[in-house]
C-alpha cells in the first residue's frame, strides 16, 4: 500500500496505460484467432441463427412436438443473405472477429481493469469485492449465451417471416444481419450485469432494499425501454429480453436485502 500512495497522478496514468494496453493486446489476440478460424466464426456461430437447423430452432420443435404443435417447427427461414458492397464481406469479416475478441478477452480485460481498482480500495470493500471478477465473469457469459440462442433466433425468425406483401422477398445485406446479432449478443451481456451493479450501488450505500422495492414498477417501464432500444422493433424481442432482466432486478432486491441484514 506504500507504494501505492506514493505514486503520482503521472505514474497512475502509466499504469492505467499499460492495462489498457495489455486489455487491447488480448482483445487483439483473439480476434486474430476468430478472423483465421473464418470457417467456424462464420460458418457456425454467426451464420447459426439463420440455418433453420439452428440448435434452438431444433429445441422449439422438439417442444412443439410434445405439446402436438407443428407451428413450432422450422423447416426453412424464408430470406437471404447479401453483400451490396464491395468490400462488405471484407469488413464483416473483420468487424464480426472483433466482436468475438472482446467476448473472448471480456474476462481478462475486466480483471485488467480491476487489478487497477484495486489497491485504492479499503480493506473492507476489498472484502466486500471479492470475487467480483467472477461474477462480472458468470453473468456476462449468461447474457452472451442467452443473447445467442434464445434472443437472436427469436428475432430473426420473427424478422424473417414478417411480410407486409407477400410479392416483397427478404434479402438481408450481411451487414445488417451481423450488426443485429452482434447488437443482440453484446447487449444481453452487458444487461446482465445489473445485479452486480445493483450489489456495488447498495454497498456504496446509493441504494437499498426499500427504494428497489418502491421503484420496482418504474424500473420494469425502463427494462421495458431498454429492451426497446437494443433489440430489433419487434414486440417479441423486446418482451423475450425484458423476461430476464425481471427476474435479475428480483435477484437486486434480494441481495441488497442480504447486504443490508450481513452489515447490521
Amino acid at each position: 500500500m506504500k507504494k501505492e500512495k506514493e505514486m503520482s497522478f503521472l505514474d497512475h496514468l502509466e499504469e492505467l496505460r499499460w492495462h489498457i494496453i495489455r486489455s487491447l493486446l488480448a482483445i487483439v489476440f483473439f480476434s486474430l484467432i476468430a478472423f483465421f478460424s473464418k470457417s467456424i466464426v462464420f460458418g457456425i456461430i454467426i451464420l447459426g441463427p439463420s440455418k433453420s437447423d439452428f440448435w434452438t430452432y431444433l429445441l422449439f420443435c422438439d417442444i412443439g412436438k410434445l405439446i402436438n404443435i407443428n407451428a413450432f417447427c422450422i423447416e426453412k427461414l424464408p430470406f437471404i443473405i447479401q453483400s451490396r458492397q464491395m468490400a462488405g464481406q471484407f469488413m464483416m469479416h473483420i468487424s464480426s472477429s472483433f466482436v468475438i475478441g472482446i467476448i473472448c478477452a471480456f474476462p481478462y480485460a475486466f480483471w485488467e481493469f480491476w487489478k487497477f481498482i484495486t489497491p485504492g480500495l479499503y480493506p473492507n470493500e476489498k472484502k466486500a469485492a471479492r470475487g467480483a471478477t467472477f461474477y462480472v465473469t458468470f453473468l456476462f457469459f449468461i447474457g452472451i449465451l442467452f443473447g445467442y440462442f434464445i434472443l437472436t433466433p427469436i428475432s430473426i425468425n420473427f424478422l424473417a417471416n414478417y411480410q407486409i406483401d407477400p410479392s416483397i422477398l427478404n434479402e438481408f445485406d450481411i451487414i445488417s444481419y451481423v450488426s443485429t446479432v452482434s447488437t443482440l449478443v453484446l447487449a444481453s451481456g452487458l444487461l446482465f450485469q445489473l445485479p452486480m451493479v445493483m450489489y456495488f450501488l447498495t454497498k456504496a450505500g446509493v441504494i437499498n432494499q426499500t427504494i428497489l422495492k418502491k421503484y420496482r414498477k418504474h424500473a420494469i417501464v425502463i427494462i421495458l425501454i431498454f429492451g426497446a432500444m437494443l433489440t430489433p422493433p419487434d414486440p417479441f424481442s423486446q418482451i423475450v429480453l425484458a423476461i430476464p432482466l425481471i427476474g435479475l432486478y428480483q435477484i437486486s432486491i434480494y441481495i441488497s436485502g442480504r447486504i443490508k441484514n450481513i452489515e447490521k
